[in-house]
């Protein structure tokens, strides 16, 4: 190659050892990560197209190694071609862009747009949550505020047990006129109550076992503080509120019943006796179902 080197220009010399080797300007180009136009301009020594000396010194050495070629009898042959930039062409030197390969740039545009659809996705995932738990939040704030307003305007007498305000709603829906037979019976205070009023509990349980055929029975327990709706076949309202730790709301209706839990994982079902999952019914905390 050295005399080739002395006898040929270079870029005439590399491309006879590329052709000689059967090697298009492609395959050069995919194997040292050039653009083709690049290896073309090395090749017909219009350095001028070529982003400096320090690149094409790089190149001339990538493609000598390539071609199995000494590389600095080369590097050294087109030195003198090559002079230090003076201050007036750096600004217009480093605007020039960085050479990249029409793979590598396919490869960067792949990767952008496969971020940018993550993070997009990720937005919407995220925007969803918050609408939904936003949603539920004041949902269980407005019901709170609604109990409150009801019991200041109607203040129970005063030989009415606080304990058993809770039980008003359930004793109106019993006592309004339905055209199905529909039991409510109001959630159970925690164990300190219940052990205070044994005889309302012993009371209520008879009732239930004697429902007739075809009346769903729905048992809630609330391990934590949880909001609840059911709504039976003619979308009536049988429960709707906040429930406290510890409560538990009995529902006797025929179906079908809608259910609206929050804090469903704190929270348990049984229906006819048999334990409800809520688990697939759940999204953010949150399950919707409907029991036939």
């Amino acid at each position: 190659m050295t005399e080739l080197a002395m006898t040929e220009s270079i870029g005439a010399g590399l491309k006879a050892a590329r052709e000689a080797r059967g090697l298009s300007i492609s395959e050069v180009a995919q194997q040292l990560k050039f653009a083709p136009r690049q290896l073309e301009a090395l090749e017909q020594e219009r350095f001028d197209l070529l982003p400096g000396g320090t690149f094409v010194r790089g190149m001339v050495r990538s493609y000598a190694r390539l071609l199995k070629l000494e590389s600095d009898p080369l590097i050294e042959a087109i030195a003198g071609r090559f002079q230090a930039p003076d201050a007036n062409n750096l600004a217009a030197r480093y605007s020039q862009p960085v050479p990249f390969s029409d793979s590598a740039r396919r490869s960067t545009f792949v990767y952008l747009g496969v971020s940018l659809a993550v993070l997009g996705l990720g937005s919407i995932i995220a925007y969803q949550w918050y609408r939904e738990h936003n949603a539920a939040t004041q949902l269980a704030s407005k019901r709170a505020a609604e109990k409150r307003a009801v019991a200041a305007a109607r203040p129970a007498p005063a030989s009415t047990p606080v304990a058993s305000a809770p039980r008003a709603q359930p004793k109106t829906l019993e006592e309004a006129p339905r055209p199905e037979p529909v039991k409510v019976v109001t959630e159970k205070q925690p164990l300190i109550e219940k052990a205070a009023a044994p005889s309302v509990v012993k009371a209520a349980t008879p009732n239930l076992a004697k429902a007739p055929a075809g009346m769903h029975r729905l048992v809630i327990r609330c391990e934590e503080e949880a909001w609840i709706e059911v709504k039976d076949s003619n979308e009536r309202m049988l429960v709707s509120s906040l429930n406290p730790k510890g409560a538990e709301r009995v529902v006797q209706a025929r179906g079908p019943l809608t259910l609206v839990i929050g804090n469903a994982a704190h929270v348990r079902v049984t229906h006819n006796d048999r334990l409800v999952d809520l688990a697939p019914h759940t999204k953010l905390a949150i399950a919707r179902f409907t029991l036939p």
